[in-house]
């Protein structure tokens, strides 16, 4: 509740923020809920001074509502879809990253959480000619292996190296480093990742459990404040600055033994869309080949499937269809 003070708004004088409190009148709510003739006629107040302080008042901290149909029409011009680059996880996305969202991948060691976000960022920044910032926690970014991925979508140079120009990295190695690291992208409108002008799309974090989790547990207090912090820059940066927003976590498993992602109760709420990454177990199988199981979504029936080979890189990126969603324009 915000209190009545002079100067809180033109007209509002000590004598009569005084006058308001001798009828209980202490807080902006007290008194845009009253009766302002009858409480002009208590406090001896000028009725027209008394309802132009309470029209500021309102204009000042009220929250005007706003219709369903103008809220959709603002994610429509909003929201763009990012392609993955690959077919299969796009279909449990339902077509790709969407801004102003935070995805997660979760997996166990070796399912191939940072070789999807590698990829990932590389579709982005060679499909799509748009920047993205890789946030790199566990030392997994391997710009060799990115040249590889180029190299296989374009023999070309110069495109290779645009490409990988527009893919900004950051190497933090602790939870505080992570949120100087946010902190400072989000202060600064995220322009130290624009490269060459361009926009920046998608921010990656790889990995968040391997900064937070050893915050978490025992008597270690500060783990989970430090953890909310964290989530909330993340969706700050997606929804100020329009962007996707793909962070990596481990796994664990629940009372009967089936995995879960980790870092508990409180950080399965962060995510609007949930993958989880597993190894194919099927007899004969290559060992390249991964199962992509969709656990948390807002758009698409849960546990949906699919399965993709890590080593496959797709020549062209399928079409999909759209309901009501755009495509990000690849030309612009």
């Amino acid at each position: 509740m915000v209190l009545l003070r002079e100067g809180l708004c033109p007209g509002l004088t000590v004598d009569m923020v005084k006058a308001l409190q001798t009828e209980d009148i202490r807080t902006v709510e007290d008194l845009v809920s009253s009766d302002s003739e009858e409480l002009a006629q208590k406090c001896s107040l000028s009725y027209k001074a008394l309802v132009a302080v309470r029209r500021v008042l309102l204009a000042q901290h009220t929250a005007f509502p706003v219709s369903g149909a103008d809220l959709y029409e603002e994610l429509l011009s909003s929201t763009s879809i990012l392609s993955t680059g690959n077919h299969s996880a796009d279909k449990l996305l339902d077509s790709g990253l969407y801004t102003g969202e935070i995805t997660e991948l979760a997996g166990g060691p070796g399912t191939g959480k940072t070789q999807m976000c590698v990829s990932v960022a590389m579709n982005i920044a060679h499909e799509l000619k748009q920047n993205v910032l890789y946030i790199d926690t566990n030392g997994g970014m391997c710009a060799s292996r990115l040249l590889q991925m180029l190299q296989a979508k374009t023999t070309n140079t110069v495109e290779q190296m645009n490409a990988l120009q527009r893919i900004r990295v950051f190497r933090v190695f602790d939870v505080f480093s992570l949120l100087c690291c946010l902190q400072n992208l989000r202060a600064c409108g995220l322009q130290k990742g624009s490269v060459g002008g361009g926009s920046v799309k998608a921010v990656m974090v790889d990995s968040v459990s391997a900064v937070v989790s050893c915050m978490l547990g025992g008597k270690q207090t500060e783990g989970m404040s430090l953890m909310i912090q964290v989530a909330t820059e993340l969706k700050m940066i997606a929804k100020d600055y329009n962007v996707a927003v793909l962070v990596t976590n481990h796994v664990t498993r629940d009372g009967n033994g089936q995995l879960k992602a980790g870092l508990g109760q409180t950080w399965s709420h962060i995510p609007r869309t949930r993958i989880l990454l597993q190894r194919a177990n099927r007899p004969g199988a290559p060992t390249s080949l991964r199962t992509a199981t969709l656990t948390k979504s807002s758009r698409q029936p849960c546990y949906l499937m699919e399965e993709f080979d890590l080593c496959e890189q797709s020549a062209e990126e399928p079409k999909s269809r759209f309901s009501g969603k755009r495509k990000l324009d690849t030309t612009a």
